[in-house]
């Protein structure tokens, strides 16, 4: 079965998360990446946990499947030559180096563009390719930090808590891919390439949602309110005897046929709680006690089954074996196994985008560091050990 970015070229020059996961899903739908790494690997190689044979870094293999691997020393003038070479028939460059380091390395969009006009050149770092602070490093709790989001997590009385998860991250890597696909869709109307900027601060901003309306419309800063969302009650995660569940009512109906669920009915003759608002703005004690209180006699499944029956949101809190294990998770095959060649057999995710007739697939394994140097660069075994004694790639 035929795949959407079969026969696409992308060279893919990004290490540790944003970038990487980024290309990962452009590899997972048939796209022809190759990871060109510096001579030490990419620094995510170096990140645990490591699988006991043989060393390799489960962290690497999850986001760096179905790509090959090459090393070039893009300091030196023969490893840049090596990447222009490559870049004459590549459809995609991808970097995500830090506002500068390209234009130092003479690989930035204008020297590239130059040997390949049609190519996208798609950048992804900390504060994007222009402003005040485009300089500087940035991983991915920073960016949580100065994109706003890391003051609005946690409890009112707790310092400000980052979420759990690399989110920055993980959405700079969908937005580049997202980036690239639209820029592709351009070229194939037109024929132009073009220069993709995504910054890891302004995809954590996009993501504030009602903070920023909070502010533009009221000016109210949005501060930590916990579990509790911003403007919807109830909204909220509650203890049950065997644990923790999430519930949420959108809107009026869905609230009193909730309060006719768990037998308050009551609470529909409570001017306070008759609007969204009203519940919102007299969630703390009343309302947030009542639902409390019910929860806390039943279990989680027992809730689940009783919301589920009845239509509204709800969900069980799941640690990750519980996640993993799921049904639902298993039956949309989140879970697939890899067999990576040092390391055997591997239990990764899967891909999230579920296509009829070009769906995605983990083909095969993470590459070992630079192992794909002869084939990508047609070299004799000859060639590949010079090039590795004059310091030009490694393996």
């Amino acid at each position: 079965m035929k795949q959407v970015f079969e026969g696409l070229k992308v060279i893919d020059l990004t290490s540790a998360l944003n970038g990487p996961f980024g290309t990962m899903f452009l590899a997972d739908y048939g796209a022809d990446v190759i990871k060109v790494e510096p001579l030490g690997g990419d620094q995510c190689r170096t990140w645990g946990p490591f699988e006991e044979k043989s060393g390799e870094s489960a962290f690497f293999a999850q986001y760096n499947r179905n790509k090959k691997s090459t090393t070039l020393n893009l300091k030196s003038d023969k490893g840049r030559e090596m990447l222009y070479e490559l870049v004459k028939d590549a459809d995609v460059l991808v970097e995500n180096y830090k506002g500068g380091v390209t234009k130092k390395l003479k690989v930035d969009y204008e020297t590239i563009r130059k040997i390949n006009p049609r190519i996208i050149y798609a950048s992804s770092a900390g504060f994007g390719q222009t402003g005040p602070i485009a300089h500087r490093p940035c991983y991915d709790i920073v960016a949580q930090a100065m994109g706003g989001m890391l003051n609005l997590t946690g409890f009112p009385d707790t310092d400000p808590v980052k979420v759990g998860p690399s989110i920055a991250d993980m959405g700079s890597g969908l937005y580049l891919a997202i980036g690239i696909m639209m820029a592709l869709y351009h070229r194939e109307k037109t024929g132009e390439g073009q220069h993709v900027d995504i910054s890891m601060q302004d995809v954590i901003f996009s993501l504030l949602e009602n903070a920023v309306t909070n502010y533009t419309v009221e000016g109210r800063i949005t501060e930590r309110t916990g579990n509790i969302d911003p403007s919807i009650a109830p909204f909220d995660v509650y203890k049950c005897k065997d644990g923790f569940v999430t519930l949420g009512c959108g809107n009026d109906r869905m609230f009193e046929n909730f309060c006719h669920t768990i037998g308050h009915e009551e609470l529909l003759e409570d001017e306070r709680f008759q609007t969204n608002y009203g519940r919102f703005e007299n969630y703390l004690p009343d309302l947030k006690a009542v639902i409390t209180d019910w929860c806390s006699q039943y279990t989680k499944k027992e809730i689940e089954e009783i919301m589920d029956k009845a239509s509204i949101p709800c969900g069980p809190v799941l640690n990750i074996k519980e996640c993993i294990e799921h049904p639902q998770i298993q039956a949309r095959e989140m879970m697939v196994h890899m067999d990576h060649p040092t390391a055997g057999d591997m239990y990764i995710p899967g891909c999230v985008v579920k296509m009829s007739e070009t769906p995605g697939s983990v083909r095969f394994a993470s590459p070992i560091l630079g192992q794909d140097n002869r084939e990508v660069f047609g070299l004799t075994e000859e060639e590949e050990q010079q090039l590795i004694e004059e310091g030009v790639i490694s393996k």
